[in-house]
């Protein structure tokens, strides 16, 4: 908004007359006029910009520096100083150089008799203390004492007066070396007290504001580490504990509630994990490093902790540099750099496109259905014990380490009699013994395949397994479930390799997953449901009377004994995580997840067995070292649940569970301090359904690398391969020795005449990839619906396959998922940031992918669209991450003219289809910008390297959608399977020679309408987060505000004693007593006088000599 002429014009007619007044009349009216112009923001930022702050300081000296001070000028001239102060940045400087900074500090001392010339004074000063060197300059001349002793016990009197002068000491508190001035003389205790003493007797609630300024001081004097100290040793969080109990009950201390509770928060002494090394349980020995990773003991720091202002800042330097992340530099944009191998290196990637030399003489022949050739395997057969006893928890642990067994509780003896599953023992009893072995072992680690096709698994594998009563089981309970084999699923596991060997499987993989009927709304956040979890665990810190605090579960402990009413907890199968479960009262117990693999960092995904519960109590889980700052647990996200007795009465649904959930940072710190990590603390509560049941819990919808082989081996058993060429292969041997599968997926030719063969070797590639990032599992439930897509009879999946050849790597990071990690391989390093010169030793499947798009580039098949799937914590909806030159550059605010840059714009084709066709997507939620951050991953590397134009990262939500027919709905594997369905069919907008019908016919039923949502992260929680640094304003009560109250204030204006005689009064007024005591009234006279030793340079004036405080004559 710009300001009017006519008022600019006016505003600097009055201050040039404001300067050149000569008369007291004149000077008033100047100041009036100025005072009925400056409401406006903008005029007020005109006045500072023609040194306004200036003039009112010259002003302020010269009306001040006399023998007779004219208060009736000084009054509004202070009002005007500290409106326009509030908005100058540079006020406090301005104040020193004027010499205005002890002078109003004297003038604050001559009228404390004076309640609104005081008000005025202290006002001013708050403004003044913006600038760290004037706060200080205030402090050294004992203004913080002189402050701190206007505040009295409750009294009904000079309210304005008294939050003045609260203000004005906590605006003083912005420097480290105040507020160890103030610790060392025990104000805190004394604003504690002083807190205590108005929260008790103001009954009628009238001096709310003055409890929320005391807050606020609080607050300041917390914000560095003996502040906090001070505070708990003077028993600060019982106190406000107590207090706000009582404010929770009146509606109108509402907003004394969340200072408090912040408050509280932040002054929570840290308290590191309960582990005995911060380092993962999984290591594994990586070539050419050294075996053993050792954990030292180091103390943390404690001279290094920096004050929660400080971090703040820290994180607003971080989202500038955000800001700065766009890619700038026009050659790394369109430049493609020199590829990293050897080009005599890329024929052997030729085995991996089976399609170009394939003769396909069969098609001329009758024969079965076609399997790739299968490697050789020296792994024995899998075998299921089927002698233990019911009743045993455990078996005795005397089998081999190849026996794999089904991880299952006893569902509970009503459920098994009415099953008929007494004969069944060995299939709801557990097995441990199975020695799993922690730091630096290998477990079940072995060298990598040898061969190019697929290790496929020998049907006798499965003869074990296939006892009577699992048939039976199998049988009478067993869903029939699309693409899954319970006796594959099994079969395929014993020859996956895990660090610490898992032998157990996790029921929920094996049995199957069925979606439930319905969609699962998002769960609604009940009001203030953080601040309750939040006192709870404050009630924790101060009242131990019934906490257990005990140890139930350990990763690296598996003989702990378990209390007999507490919930047992197991994570030791696939893609399990939980490292310790420790029980805190009866129904409530903190989580701690393991790091990735060979590190200490990355702690999100959870997977974990829970059972001997009670039902229908409430338990709640506190997953308490999380590390992203944010979560769509806060955006009505849930956990997933699936329960063993439900699936075996006909229900085998992975379900969103869970109630009072919500996400934020808490005071835990690592266990030994090796690395400064802020952690977050998960809380949901669960009511279960069935006493005794087992029961699993996920941060989302577990897709095992077993799940991964047993699907593609059902896939290829179930086409027709005269129809659909399917074939799969090894890419490379993962570290820890698995297979990564790359699958072929096209049409086959009409026959074996070349004119056919002609046409399938010159189809288009499409290449698509998926779950490089261990925890994000909706990745290969998408590619799950992709694949069988694919695979399908659909008219649309079998145009597809005549127009392009698919070359798909469903899980670039198997041993990640396998072992549970979040983020990372089992190097410790993310995959997705090594694209740009992957390692062929630490990061094989990354090199090898690589590999073959080279390959495609060189032979002049580079593909036409590529795709890395991933899964998105932050946001809601499905979309798209692209790469654009222009696009980055406009949103850089980049120089650089772009009229001239040409750049092919198809690139949105896709997500434009895809936002017709497909539900959860979100169009308006992609973009095109290339960071530098990301210039390693998949998309940016593919785009400026291979010069694919349509590289894409998609990305699905955890939660769900905020828009379209899928709006309020949290995503399911069934929509997870369609959105995979739907980027198949978008492939249509940019195949050749395709009638737009197919496009008109799926997109007919769809009601789809995109949101504008451009930002990675939801808008704020409604409730804070993290820490306040400060302590919220209340409405209405900003300091415009409290000057005008000041201005309006009823009071009569006293006479002022001047001279000798005011001086005479202020040496027994205010004086140095002892910091400790708290004052009764605001103008008690004190005991002793206090000198301003002010610097003669920034406070000499004519007329005041500011060093004594004396108004000379």
């Amino acid at each position: 908004m710009t300001t009017s002429p006519s008022s600019s014009s006016s505003l600097e007619d009055l201050i040039s007359s404001l300067q050149n007044a000569g008369d007291m009349e004149s000077t008033l009216n100047i100041l009036t006029a100025l005072d009925q112009l400056l409401p406006a923001d903008r005029l007020i930022r005109h006045l500072i910009s023609k040194r306004g702050s200036e003039v009112l300081l010259t002003t302020l000296v010269n009306n001040a520096c006399t023998s007779s001070p004219n208060y009736t000028i000084l009054l509004p001239v202070l009002h005007l100083l500290a409106k326009v102060g509030q908005r100058d940045r540079r006020i406090g400087m301005k104040a020193e150089e004027a010499g205005a900074v002890l002078l109003t500090l004297n003038l604050l001392k001559h009228n404390v008799k004076h309640a609104r010339m005081a008000t005025a004074c202290l006002l001013v000063i708050q403004v003044f203390s913006s600038s760290v060197s004037t706060a200080n300059l205030i402090r050294e001349n004992h203004g913080l004492d002189v402050i701190y002793h206007l505040i009295p016990l409750y009294t009904t009197k000079h309210l304005h007066t008294i939050k003045a002068a609260i203000n004005a000491f906590a605006a003083l508190l912005c420097t480290k070396a105040n507020i160890s001035s103030v610790v060392s003389k025990g104000y805190i205790s004394g604003i504690l007290l002083l807190y205590n003493d108005w929260h008790s007797k103001d009954n009628q609630h009238v001096a709310i504001a003055i409890r929320h300024a005391l807050l606020c001081c609080l607050h300041k004097a917390t914000n560095s580490k003996a502040g906090k100290q001070a505070f708990l040793s003077q028993g600060g969080i019982r106190l406000l504990y107590q207090t706000t109990q009582t404010c929770l009950k009146s509606k109108s201390l509402e907003v004394l509630v969340e200072p408090s509770v912040q408050l509280m928060r932040k002054c929570l002494p840290k308290t590191p994990l309960s582990l005995a090394s911060d380092h993962s349980a999984y290591t594994f020995p990586l070539p050419g490093r050294p075996h053993d990773i050792s954990d030292v003991d180091v103390v943390p720091d404690e001279s290094s902790e920096e004050s929660d202002e400080e971090a703040e800042n820290n994180q607003e330097a971080d989202k500038r540099d955000c800001d700065d992340d766009l890619e700038t530099d026009l050659d790394k944009l369109r430049l493609c750099p020199e590829p990293d191998r050897p080009k005599e290196l890329l024929p052997q990637y030729s085995r991996l496109f089976p399609e170009r030399s394939h003769d396909f003489q069969e098609l001329d022949l009758t024969s079965e259905p076609m399997n790739s050739t299968l490697s050789s395997s020296n792994e024995e057969p899998v075998l299921v014990d089927t002698t233990s006893s019911i009743s045993s928890t455990f078996y005795d642990g005397s089998h081999s380490k190849s026996e794999m067994s089904i991880r299952r509780h006893s569902p509970g003896d009503a459920l098994l009699e009415s099953c008929e599953l007494h004969s069944y023992c060995n299939l709801v009893s557990t097995r441990t013994g199975f020695g799993t072995v922690f730091k630096g072992a290998t477990g079940g680690a072995h060298p990598g395949h040898k061969g190019n096709e697929y290790d496929q698994d020998e049907e006798g594998a499965r003869d074990p397994f296939c006892c009577s009563t699992t048939d039976k089981l199998l049988e009478r309970h067993g869903a029939c479930i699309p693409h899954h084999d319970p006796k594959l699923y099994h079969a395929a596991a014993a020859k996956t390799k895990s660090i610490p060997g898992f032998s157990i499987l996790a029921f929920p993989d094996f049995w199957g997953h069925l979606p439930p009927p319905g969609h699962e709304p998002m769960s609604s956040r009940k009001p203030n449901i953080q601040r309750q979890k939040v006192l709870e665990d404050i009630q924790r810190f101060l009242s131990t009377d019934d906490m257990i605090n005990q140890v139930v579960f350990d990763l690296a402990d598996s003989s702990l004994q378990c209390r007999p009413d507490s919930l047992r907890f197991f994570s030791k199968f696939e893609c399990g995580n939980l490292r310790k479960a420790i029980q805190v009262r009866r129904y409530e117990y903190d989580l701690i997840l393991n790091a990735d693999a060979n590190c200490s960092a990355h702690t999100q995904w959870f997977y974990f067995e829970v059972s001997n519960m009670v039902e229908d109590v409430p338990y709640r889980f506190n997953i308490i070292n999380c590390e992203k700052t944010n979560s769509q647990f806060n955006y009505g996200m849930q956990p997933v649940l699936y329960s063993v007795r439900e699936a075996l009465e006909g229900r085998p649904h992975w379900v969103r569970t869970g109630t009072e959930i919500c996400y934020f940072r808490n005071h835990f710190c690592t266990a030994h301090g090796k690395r400064r990590t802020t952690f977050y603390t998960l809380t949901f509560t669960i009511n279960f359904k069935h006493k005794e049941d087992v029961c699993y819990l996920a941060y989302h919808y577990p897709f095992t690398y077993t799940a991964q082989k047993a699907h593609l081996k059902m896939l290829q058993n179930s086409v027709d391969p005269t129809k659909i060429f399917f074939r799969q292969q090894i890419l490379c041997p993962t570290l820890a020795g698995n297979s990564c599968p790359v699958v072929t997926i096209t049409a086959c030719p009409a026959s074996s005449d070349w004119k056919d063969l002609y046409q399938l070797r010159n189809r288009p590639y499409i290449v698509l990839t998926g779950r490089v990032h261990p925890g994000e599992s909706n990745a290969s439930w998408v590619m799950k619906g992709t694949l069988e897509f694919l695979c399908s009879n659909d008219m649309v999946a079998q145009i597809l396959r005549e127009a392009f050849v698919f070359k798909i790597i469903p899980m670039l990071n198997p041993d990640g998922v396998i072992n549970g990690t979040s983020r990372c391989d089992v190097s410790s390093e993310d995959l997705n940031r090594q694209w740009s010169k992957p390692d062929p030793t630490l990061s094989p499947t990354i090199y090898h992918t690589k590999g073959l798009l080279y390959y495609l580039n060189s032979i002049g098949r580079a593909p036409q669209v590529f795709c890395d799937y991933h899964g998105h914590s932050r946001k809601k909806n499905v979309f798209l991450y692209g790469c654009s030159v222009k696009e980055t550059l406009w949103q850089s605010g980049s120089t650089i003219d772009t009229i001239g840059l040409k750049e092919d714009p198809r690139y949105r084709t896709i997500p434009k289809t895809l936002d017709c066709i497909a539900p959860a997507f979100s169009f308006n939620s992609c973009n095109y910008l290339v960071e530098k951050s990301r210039s390693a991953t998949a998309r940016v590397v593919v785009w400026r390297e291979m010069g694919v134009l349509r590289s894409y990262t998609m990305e699905s939500s955890f939660n769900g959608c905020d828009q379209g027919i899928y709006k309020g709905l949290q995503l399911g594997t069934r929509e997870l399977q369609e959105m995979g369905v739907k980027f198949c069919q978008s492939l249509l907008s940019v195949a050749k020679d395709l009638k737009p019908l197919y496009i008109k016919r799926l997109t007919s039923h769809i009601d789809h309408k995109s949101i504008n949502c451009f930002e990675d992260d939801e808008p704020p929680c409604v409730e804070e987060i993290e820490y306040s640094t400060y302590c919220p304003t209340l409405q209405a009560t900003d300091l415009h505000s409290d000057v005008n109250s000041n201005m309006a204030s009823g009071d009569e204006m006293e006479e002022c004693e001047e001279g000798h005689g005011a001086a005479k009064y202020w040496q027994g007024c205010v004086g140095h007593s002892d910091h400790s005591s708290i004052k009764g009234h605001l103008f008690l006279p004190q005991t002793s006088t206090e000198t301003l030793n002010g610097k003669k340079k920034r406070n000499k004036c004519n007329g005041v000599n500011a060093a004594n405080g004396q108004i000379l004559h």
